[in-house]
C-alpha cells in the first residue's frame, strides 16, 4: 500500500465567521491509500482551534509511512487501533488515514460503505446549510442565495436574538443555532425561551467545553434541546455527556474518523441520545464520508463543500438538503 498525501487551500464563497474566528480560505489535507489498482481518499482540514496545521499532519503522517504501507491486510477496525497507537496526539491525521483506508476497503470488496455495513438508507436525514455570523442583512443575503428547508445559524453576539427574529421574518424554514461557546448559562436558558418561540429547533454547545457543572443547569432547565459539540469529541466524551446534554454531533475529525463515529453513536444511542454528525470546511472528500453515516443520525450537517468557491472532488451531491450517492464503491469519491 501506497501512501499519496494531497494538500490543497480552499476557497469559501463567503468569509465565513463564528464566535471566535473568521476566514475565507481553509487548508486542506487529502489522503490517499494506494493498493492493488484502487485509491481510498480521506480528508481532515487545518483547524487552529485544535492546534492542528497541515504541516503537523504531514509531518506525523511521513513519520510513521512504513508502518501505514504495510498495514493494508487489516480490516478497518484494527487499522484503526494500530493507527491509534501511533496518532492519539493527532486524531485529524488519524482520521484521514481511516476514511481512506474504510473507502480503499469498501473498494476492495465491491460494495459502496454504507452496505458493506449493512445499512438501511431510505430514511435518511437532511442536511441543513450554515449561515455563519454577519449583519442581518448579509446573513439574509446568504439565505435567499440558497434557499433551504434547515438553516444552521452561527451566534453567539449580543444581538442574538434580534437575529433569529429578523431571520424569522424571511423565512419558514426550521431554524438550529450554534453558539460555539458563546454564552453563559443565563443567557442559554433566556435565548432558549425566545427562540423556541421563534421556531427553533435546538441548540449546539452554547457554553463553554469544559464547565460540566453549567452544562448540567442548561440541560436541566432549558426549554430546548441542547447538542453538544465541543465538549463530545472523543469516544470516553459521549458518557461525560449523558445527562448533560440532549444528543451529540460527533466530527470525524475530532474522533478519528469513521471507526470511531460509528461506536460513539452506538453509544449515544444507548443512552437514549440524540445523533448528529458535523462537518468542518472540507470538501466532498470529507462530506461523502459522513454521507454512509446517515443512516445512524438524527441530524445532520454536511454542507461543508458548499460552502466552496470550487471543490477538489466528486462524491455525493445535494439538492436542497436531501444527499444523492453517487456510482462509486467505498466512499465514492475521485479528485478532480
Amino acid at each position: 500500500m501506497q501512501v499519496i498525501l494531497h494538500p490543497y487551500k480552499l476557497e469559501l464563497k463567503h468569509t465565513f465567521t463564528i464566535s471566535r474566528q473568521s476566514f475565507s480560505t481553509k487548508p486542506t489535507l487529502i489522503v490517499e491509500l494506494k493498493d492493488d489498482g484502487f485509491s481510498g481518499y480521506g480528508e481532515a482540514s487545518e483547524n487552529s482551534y485544535y492546534g492542528i496545521t497541515i504541516d503537523k499532519m504531514i509531518v506525523d503522517i511521513t513519520k510513521h509511512q512504513s508502518i501505514i504501507e504495510s498495514s493494508s491486510n487489516k480490516t478497518p477496525e484494527v487499522f484503526w487501533a494500530k493507527m491509534y497507537s501511533l496518532l492519539s496526539d493527532n486524531m485529524f491525521s488519524l482520521c484521514a488515514l481511516d476514511l481512506a483506508f474504510n473507502d480503499l476497503f469498501a473498494q476492495k470488496k465491491g460494495k459502496k460503505l454504507y452496505e458493506l455495513w449493512n445499512l438501511d438508507i431510505s430514511h435518511n436525514p437532511i442536511t441543513n446549510y450554515t449561515i455563519g455570523i454577519d449583519t442581518v442583512e448579509k446573513m439574509l443575503e446568504k439565505m435567499k442565495e440558497v434557499p433551504w428547508p434547515i438553516y444552521k445559524i452561527k451566534l453567539g453576539t449580543k444581538e442574538d436574538i434580534k437575529i433569529i427574529t429578523e431571520l424569522r421574518k424571511h423565512s419558514t424554514a426550521i431554524f438550529r443555532v450554534d453558539a460555539n461557546c458563546g454564552w453563559t448559562v443565563d443567557e442559554t436558558l433566556k435565548n432558549a425561551i425566545e427562540f423556541k418561540k421563534l421556531g427553533v429547533e435546538f441548540i449546539e454547545q452554547p457554553l463553554k467545553a469544559d464547565d460540566w457543572n453549567a452544562h448540567k443547569k442548561v440541560f436541566k432547565n432549558s426549554v430546548l434541546p441542547i447538542i453538544a459539540d465541543e465538549s463530545c469529541q472523543i469516544e470516553s466524551d459521549v458518557e461525560k455527556c449523558y445527562n448533560h446534554f440532549h444528543g451529540v454531533n460527533i466530527k470525524l475529525v475530532k474522533c478519528g474518523g469513521l471507526t470511531s463515529a460509528k461506536r460513539m453513536l452506538k453509544q449515544a444511542k444507548g443512552f437514549n441520545m440524540k445523533t448528529m454528525v458535523g462537518c468542518m470546511t472540507e470538501s466532498s472528500v470529507g462530506i461523502s464520508a459522513i454521507a454512509h453515516l446517515l443512516p445512524l443520525l438524527d441530524y445532520v450537517d454536511m454542507d461543508g463543500a458548499l460552502l466552496l468557491r470550487k471543490d477538489i472532488a466528486n462524491g455525493v451531491t445535494i439538492n436542497n438538503g436531501v444527499m444523492k450517492y453517487g456510482e462509486l464503491n467505498g466512499v465514492g469519491v475521485k479528485l478532480i
